[in-house]
């Protein structure tokens, strides 16, 4: 269809005519240009426009400053349009590198929340390339990464980590039986890289097992990320991890634990639950009080050491932000248009669903959270300076956070750990596509790397709101308020998305819902 209606414009406007953009895409063209950009590269450099890219395929083939700001552009100076070409009018608007959600999930069974709505939600947020860490199945996974990667279907570039020792129906080398040597740790390694994985979600096992896998992994060159579970995390911290060969962690859990100088375990109550997640959550609040303070001997040797393993963090601030602000998280304003009921029910309170933790919250936790967030936020802004890498990840489906939606809110939350915009933009892609092993093809704005890009017509670098899908409130000079922003396009390998047009699309899926099910939202105990 996106063919025929190109031959058509053709025929009636000629090679420049640009077309009306839509949320199946258009392209990939034999040549795109991007006329009068100001580029943010995603490397740290500062931005410069107007600039012209060109696209033949899925490949950047020219970046050309075509002037300066607020000088008429020397036409003479722009690449010129070949037959078949096609110019998409950007001046005035920002162009960064599609950004690398590095912490998902494509949906989950007990959200309701299915692959087409989670993708939707993400490219209309600039997210070009998906890092899974842990889905229904492995071949589930790995059968929308193929898509993906032919783009058979309207999604991000998708990379998948497997949950250790997960089987299904093409990854089960043990016969369904639990893990519980090294040798089978490596036996199930092996298979889970001849299936197709990238890597895989680790939370924890005995030493001896996670050393096992560890060692197995990295001989293969697969990408390795770990969720320091409580209930391993006594005898396998992060440091543990980091030397035995796991390249990113996930959140921040044993972290503190490294960092522990007057003792070995979290001080837990001693009528905690783990299986309780008042207990579980109420408590990890509290755990970097109990760590070395910033700066000490301790503090500063885990920090050289992780730094000296090339470690990666992905610390996903938006996941627990309800804990510090249950109300912001809780009356999002986007929850109304683009949560779905299924989701909305997932997230209140209950014994049973994970992260639903809102069993008797209040001040006096989320105290203790802003204090876990400063000294979290402290330790990831350091790692950043010394020349660690640090990624963006959302983690979303869970705590109130929406995919797409929770992905900006990690880029505000790095920036209010100190990350300059600049710094916000790169963690958020060329960091994510270096710690993805993709940083020769994608992450910055360079000829030669493939073409995913993210466009919004106001600057995201003053305010990072504008890359919300709702925009961001302004007041006019007469007195109007407006949205300004909300992410125009999005290019993932040289197709270009309408990114209001797939909001478009879940805002009418999310009100189907509503209205087949009667349903409206309702704060708890309504």
């Amino acid at each position: 269809m996106n063919r025929l209606l190109a031959t058509l414009a053709f025929l009636l406007f000629g090679t420049s005519c640009l077309m009306a953009q839509s949320a199946q895409g258009d392209g990939p063209h034999s040549q795109l240009i991007i006329r009068g950009v100001t580029l943010i590269n995603g490397n740290g450099a500062p931005p410069q426009g107007p600039i012209d890219i060109v696209v033949e395929g899925n490949t950047i083939t020219q970046i050309q400053v075509v002037g300066y700001p607020g000088v008429p552009i020397n036409e003479a100076k722009r690449p010129k349009l070949k037959p078949g070409g096609k110019e998409l009018d950007c001046s005035g608007m920002y162009l960064m590198p599609g950004f690398v959600d590095m912490h998902t999930h494509i949906g989950g069974v007990s959200q309701g929340a299915e692959p087409d709505y989670v993708f939707k939600l993400w490219l209309a947020h600039g997210v070009t390339t998906a890092r899974e860490v842990g889905g229904r199945s492995a071949d589930w996974s790995l059968d929308l990464k193929r898509k993906s990667a032919k783009n058979q279907i309207v999604a991000p570039r998708l990379f998948s980590y497997t949950v250790f020792g997960q089987t299904s129906e093409g990854l089960n080398p043990l016969n369904d039986i639990p893990i519980t040597t090294p040798e089978q740790a490596r036996t199930w390694v092996r298979a889970n890289a001849k299936a197709g994985a990238d890597g895989i979600k680790f939370f924890g096992a005995e030493p001896e097992i996670m050393a096992a896998a560890l060692d197995e992994n990295k001989k293969l060159g697969l990408g390795s990320a770990c969720h320091h579970a409580q209930l391993s995390v006594a005898r396998w911290n992060v440091l543990h991890s980091a030397r035995a060969g796991l390249t990113s962690m996930e959140h921040w859990y044993g972290l503190p634990e490294a960092l522990f100088d007057d003792r070995t375990v979290q001080d837990y109550p001693l009528d905690y639950n783990y299986q309780n997640e008042q207990h579980r959550f109420e408590e990890a609040g509290k755990l970097w009080a109990q760590a070395a303070k910033p700066y000490s001997e301790h503090w500063n040797k885990v920090m050289n050491e992780l730094l000296e393993l090339g470690f990666t963090l992905d610390p996903t601030f938006n996941i627990y932000e309800a804990s510090r602000d249950l109300h912001r998280a809780r009356r999002a304003e986007w929850h109304e248009d683009y949560t779905l009921p299924s989701l909305w029910e997932f997230y209140q309170p209950s014994k049973i669903s994970h992260g639903s933790y809102w069993h008797d919250w209040g001040t006096e936790q989320e105290v203790a959270w802003r204090e876990n967030y400063r000294l979290w936020m402290t330790f990831v802004n350091e790692y950043k300076n010394r020349g660690g890498r640090v990624t963006a990840g959302s983690d979303s489906g869970f705590i109130f956070q929406l995919y797409g939606f929770a992905f900006i809110r990690e880029l505000e939350l790095l920036r209010e750990a100190g990350f300059h915009p600049l710094e916000v933009i790169r963690s958020a892609s060329l960091n994510g596509a270096e710690a993805l092993g993709m940083g020769d093809k994608i992450g910055s704005v360079s000829i030669g790397k493939w073409a995913d890009f993210v466009i919004v017509d106001a600057n995201p670098l003053k305010n990072l709101k504008v890359l919300y899908g709702t925009g961001a409130v302004k007041l006019t000079e007469d007195n109007t308020v407006i949205r300004e922003g909300g992410v125009k396009y999005t290019i993932k390998d040289g197709i270009v998305y309408d990114a209001k047009a797939l909001l478009a699309e879940v805002k009418a899926m999310v009100a189907a819902e509503k209205a087949k099910k009667g349903f409206e939202i309702k704060q708890p105990g309504n």
